[in-house]
Formats: C-alpha cells, structure tokens, sequence
C-alpha cells in the first residue's frame, strides 16, 4: 500500500482520532456480523449488546462475547468501554465533532461521581486527578497508553493532557490569569513541538511516533498545573537518511517544504523544481504538514526567530545532504568522485550548515586512522562515503532533538520546591512487525514487552497473589506471562541483548551468519526464538506477546555499535552555526574514549526504560488499551479477527475475568485510616481507637480489602456513632 495513496483524504483526527459520542447512532460498519449462539445465550436480544458500558457485566467473559460487545458499541459510534481496570478505547478513523470539548471536560470533572457517565478517557483522567487530590499512597499517578502502530495512542495521550491543562489550571485561587494561560499554553505546545521532529507517516499509521515519551505534569498542593518535565527514549534517527518503501521522512521536513514561505524557501535554498532523496512522497498533504502551528509552538515556549531561523537551516542543510551521491575512484589510493550533479547540493549543504564545502567534502571522503600517536588518512570506499553522509545527518538530527527536549524541559519545568506531586503520561511506539524488522523494532517491540510486564504484574498477578494472602476464597485465572520473552531479549548472563553488546564491542568487522549461529547455539533453549531453517537470510524469530516477528541480522550490530567518526564532530564543532556550535560544543569524539567501553543503543535503551519501570512501579497506574478495529485505518471499519487478537495479546480478557471475580476497590489499612480515621473522635468511648489499633495488627487480613467490605467492619464493629 502506498503511503501517499493510502492516507490523501485523511482529515482532523485521522488515524489517531478517537472518542465517544453520546447521542449520535451510525450509519451499519463495512463488516457486519449476526450474533453467535454463545453471545445469544447471556445476551437473546442483540440490539443491546451496545449497552454494555462496563465488559465485567459480560456473562460468559470469552474472547467472542467481549468481541461481539465491542463490535456493536462500535457500529453504534461507541468507541470507549470500560474493561475492570482497564479502558478499551476503539479507533473511529474519522473525526467525531465535540467529543472533547470544553463543556464535555466541566460535565466528567464536575461530576460527583464521574464513573457513572458513559465511559471516556476523561474518566481515567479525573480519576487520576481525584487519587492525587486524596493524598493517598502512591500520590503520583501514571496514565499508560498503549496499543499498536495507529491505534490511537498519541491522540488519546493528547486529550489527557489538554484535559489536565484545562481543570488543573481553572481555579479561583488568587493567581495571575496570564501566569496560568502560560503554563498551559507552553505544556501543550511542548507537545505540539515534539510531534513534528519525533513523529513520520509509516504503512500502519499516518502520524507515528517515531520515539518514546513520559510527560510529568508537575501539581503544586492546590492540585494546579505549575509545570511539566519531558523524558524521550530512542528517537528513530536512521529515518532521516532511510525511509522505508512508500513511507515518509519526519512530519518538519515536508511542514518546511509544502508550509514555508518563497522567501524562506530561498533562504533554505530550497526551490520548487529541486528533488530530494530523503523527502519521499512530498506531494500528498496530510494534517500534519501545518507548519505554520510549529513556528507558532517555538514562539510560545521562547524559541526566538533568530534561534528558529538556525534550526530550520540546519533541516534543509540535512535534506541537501541526501543528494550527495559518490562514485568509486580509478586509483584506489584516492577519494570517490563526487558526482558532477551533487556538486551543488553539497556547497548548498555547506553553506547552510555554516562549514566549509572543502572541509566537508574531505570529512566525507577521508576517514582518518589512528596509529599510536600519529593520525594517517585513508580514502573511503563509495560505500563508506554513503555511510559517513548518513551519519553525519544522523549525528545531527538526533543532537537538534536533544537540544530541543532539553529546551521545552527548561521553559516547562517548574522549580523543584514549587510542585509536590505529578501524573505522568506515558505515550511510546506500539508494537510493529513489518516486511523488514532490525534493531529499531526490536528495541520497540521490547518497551512494549516491558510494558505488558508491568501490566500483567500489577493487575494479572498481584491482585489475585493479594486476594490468596488475604485468606480469601480465590480460583486463580490463567494468563499469559511474557517473562521468557523478556528472558530471551534481556536477560542474564545470555540474551539477545548480551550477544549483540558482545560481538558490537569487537573489534572487527560484524558478520550477520556469524551472529546467527552464535544465538542458535546460546539461545535455542527458549522456546520464545526460533529460526526459518530454508531462509537464505541471517534472522532470528521472536515469538512476543503480540505474535511473531522475524528481525534481520544484518547491519544490526553496526546500528547497535552506532559509530561516529570524530573528523565529523569535529567538523560541526568548528561551525559558524551559533546552535550546531552549541550542540556539539561538549560532545566528545571518539578519541577520547575506548572503544570497548562505549555504551552501545540497546544498553542504553535498556537503562532508560529500566528508570522508567521504577517510576511506574511508584506511581499508581491507569491502563487505557488502544485498539486499531482495521489494518487500513479505514472509518467504521470492524474487523474481527484484527481485534480479536489484540484483545488477546494484551490480556484484556483476563483483566475482565479478575476484575468481576475480586473487589472493585482495594485500599491499604494504614490509608484508610489515614483518610477515615478521623471518624474515630466522634465514637462514645475510645473502644474504636483500640480496635483500629488492634485490627492494624493484622496485616495479612488490611493489607488489601474493599472499600465497601471495610466500611461495613468499621461502622458494624465498632460501633461507630
């Protein structure tokens, strides 16, 4: 399917838009399917599947009766249901007008008991509120979305932070309006930056994040938004210099050339009847493409123009850098030929990365070789010339991002003495298996490994561990556990992971065969990878939660290695370019480091997203599952078996079992008193001090237990008046 083709008519929401419409019934989806006799049997009249708010009320839960549910709130334009603990929210492709308006946000936030509406991601967010305003432990809150490439999750995580931006900061405390019109203009706007640099239109999704990110909404003790801080993981770099087939380059790069004005074009040196290399499909519009809400969002968070003006000539002179092309040299003891027509793209190059072409033209020809304390140069092969092109724009893109994220943090964040407590959205790249898998979907596909870890050990695992400790009659429900998966990938003292770091830290060139026999022999005790015997192609396949993905070997320990020449840095350190300067103006070349102790990208990866567990493991979390009903982003589109394999890869329907079968509210004895035990000093003798003493004093029966369970032993025990 073609990129352009297939996303030219999609409008305001797009492949991310979702929400629920409360009194608009739709038109019958593409795919319509009769009742099955199982969903007739706790169901007989299907005209009221639709009204199935919460699938705990599903009897029997199967994987049918909960598909069937689903399908006919989606017919009925009836996109969010509530799943136990978790929320199911179902993609429309389309926009539905006034769904997150603001008079919807006062109806949920106003509402004395917001989980009676009809389910929304508007509940999960003031519910979060609400815990933090309760003070009970843990205070911060975590709000996880998940779900595949295009199911929604970067809309949904774009609605909880304009909801937050708006009830977190409407108050009647004595504060300047412009004060907090700032704070939120610049924490929304913070995001609005972010997509453009971080997110690209791929085959499964239009507007895919191409990153990873945990946004900390910093409360103060009044429970107003004063802040925000931003933490990115593992930024798809090689799409600068490598598109995949009928996909496009980051959202920026086409905001520039289909938004830009002709007078900047020109100081882009950026004209109509030029082609690039790394700008593939640049005559289809999406809604992405507004560059003007770019400039605008730099504007609000203090990125002036002349800091604007750097950045954007540091983007074209990337794109100028793509249609440099080499040919290999008669006499090998002398430098490729650069190609007669890329000439002039690399003085443009140069003189908008404010280098000399001279300089540039010999980093990316000569590679220079360190022997003892003297330095020799050695011509670069054609292909070598290509790869040090690409990372030179690699090197580049990655450090303006830094630096941007590093920006936003310092014009969101507030000071560390004037917040108390955060909630923190969690918006990372869903779960992909393409044509051709490498280290980038590896290293995605785990995070989303982690992640369902961390789902099924706090609801799937410890609510069921809680209920046999507390004494309580419980059958335990069977689930998937992913752990040898993760075993297979990170664990130690051999994985995936250890293999890769061990054979990127030698000092030789990588040989993907090699490599290959090298996991059979380690890893073929997990049942988890597995080899396609006939393939002439070195790969190992990962059975995931989510199904099977073979990754290519090849080039993958280059990628993991990530090597960058110190003739490029020192290049770019040398630049008129005030913010290049800036940028790389600490950055260490390789010189001045070993070789073997260079942390290599699934190390570092992997440390990044093991601090980002253990903030999650602090944090109360809340679940909200993204669900993509059609491979090809289409409106209403249902398909069965597409969801139905979703539902079961991420175990929503053992949540449901769980979720009906225990208590709908758990609470620890030591908060609950702290919230309740106030109630104490209004009782006829101090008998309810003592018996709340003495109760504490039985931990395996407090630790967890209903709230409606521990009401009716406070009130019918101890006689509370």
């Amino acid at each position: 399917m073609n990129c352009a083709d297939g996303r030219r008519n999609v409008r305001h929401g797009g492949a991310e838009a979702m929400g629920l419409n409360h009194h608009v019934r739709g038109s019958q989806m593409s795919q319509s399917d009769s009742v099955d006799e199982d969903v007739q049997a706790f169901l007989p009249d299907q005209d009221q599947l639709h009204t199935y708010d919460d699938l705990t009320k599903v009897n029997p839960v199967t994987p049918t009766t909960v598909l069937k549910c689903l399908q006919a709130r989606y017919r009925m334009k009836v996109f969010y249901t509530h799943a136990g603990c978790t929320l199911v929210a179902l993609n429309p492709f389309q926009s539905i007008p006034d769904l997150y308006s603001l008079d919807v946000m006062k109806e949920y936030h106003c509402a004395p008991q917001p989980q009676e509406f009809k389910p929304h991601i508007f509940i999960v967010a003031e519910k979060a509120y609400r815990n933090v305003r309760s003070q009970l432990e843990p205070v911060d809150q975590s709000l996880v979305v998940s779900g595949e490439s295009g199911a929604g999750k970067t809309w949904t995580s774009r609605c909880l932070m304009k909801y937050y931006a708006t009830v977190a900061a409407s108050s009647s405390v004595l504060k300047s309006q412009n004060t907090v019109k700032r704070i939120e203009r610049r924490v929304l706007d913070s995001n609005s930056l972010m997509e453009p640099f971080g997110n690209a239109c791929t085959l499964r999704n239009h507007n895919s994040s191409r990153f990873g990110k945990y946004i900390q909404l910093q409360l103060d003790r009044c429970q107003l938004l004063v802040g925000a801080s931003v933490q990115t993981y593992l930024l798809e770099k090689t799409r600068v210099s490598c598109q995949p087939a009928n996909e496009r380059n980051f959202h920026i790069f086409y905001q520039m050339w289909n938004g830009g004005t002709d007078e900047q074009k020109k100081q882009w040196m950026m004209s109509h009847d030029q082609c690039f290399k790394w700008l593939p499909n640049s005559e289809v519009l999406i809604e992405e493409d507004c560059f003007q809400d770019t400039v605008e969002a730099m504007d609000h968070l203090g990125i002036n123009a002349e800091k604007q003006q750097q950045i954007f000539r540091i983007l074209a002179g990337i794109l100028h850098l793509g249609n440099l092309g080499f040919s290999s040299s008669v006499d090998e003891s002398q430098p490729c030929n650069l190609d007669e027509k890329a000439k002039g793209f690399l003085h443009r190059a140069a003189e908008l990365l404010c280098v000399s072409a001279e300089d540039l033209q010999t980093c990316l020809r000569v590679q220079t070789l360190r022997a003892g304390k003297q330095n020799m140069l050695k011509p670069c092969s054609q292909a070598q010339c290509i790869v040090r092109r690409d990372c030179l724009a690699k090197l580049i893109y990655a450090q303006l991002f830094e630096w941007l994220v590093i920006f936003i943090n310092k014009s969101i964040c507030a000071d560390k003495f004037s917040w108390c407590n955060f909630i923190g959205v969690l918006d990372v790249y869903g779960f992909e298996c393409f044509h051709i898998n490498n280290l980038e979907q590896l290293c995605i596909n785990y995070a989303n490994e982690k992640l369902q870890q961390h789902f099924v050990a706090h609801y799937l695992k410890a609510q069921q561990e809680d209920y046999v400790s507390e004494g309580l009659e419980w059958s335990f429900i069977k689930y998937q556990d992913n752990q040898s998966c993760l075993d297979l990938i990170e664990g130690s003292p051999l994985s995936v992971f250890s293999l890769l770091n061990e054979e990127s830290r030698l000092n030789r060139d990588s040989d993907a065969r090699a490599l290959k026999v090298r996991l059979e022999k380690e890893l073929c005790g997990n049942a988890n990878i597995s080899w396609h015997k006939f393939s002439q192609v070195p790969h190992f396949t990962v059975a995931h939660y989510a199904g099977k993905v073979s990754y290519q070997l090849e080039g993958m320990v280059e990628k993991n290695k990530d090597p960058v020449p110190p003739e490029l840095i020192s290049l770019l350190q040398k630049s008129d370019n005030q913010l290049l300067q800036q940028m790389f103006s600490q950055h260490q070349t390789e010189n001045s480091t070993k070789g073997l102790s260079k942390v290599t990208v699934v190390s570092k990866f992997k440390n990044s997203l093991e601090s980002l567990m253990k903030i999650l493991h602090a944090t109360t979390p809340h679940y909200t599952r993204c669900i993509k009903p059609n491979p090809e982003c289409k409106p209403l589109m249902f398909k069965k078996q597409e969801v139905v394999v979703q539902l079961e890869a991420c175990g929503i329907v053992e949540a449901i079992h769980i979720s009906a079968a225990g208590f709908p509210v758990r609470i620890s004895f030591k908060s609950f008193v702290q919230c309740y035990g106030l109630i104490t000093k209004y009782s006829k003798s101090g008998s309810v001090r003592v018996g709340l003493l003495g109760y504490s004093s039985i931990p395996t029966f407090a630790h967890s237990v209903s709230m409606g369970l521990m009401s009716l032993l406070f009130f019918g025990l101890f006689g509370v008046v």
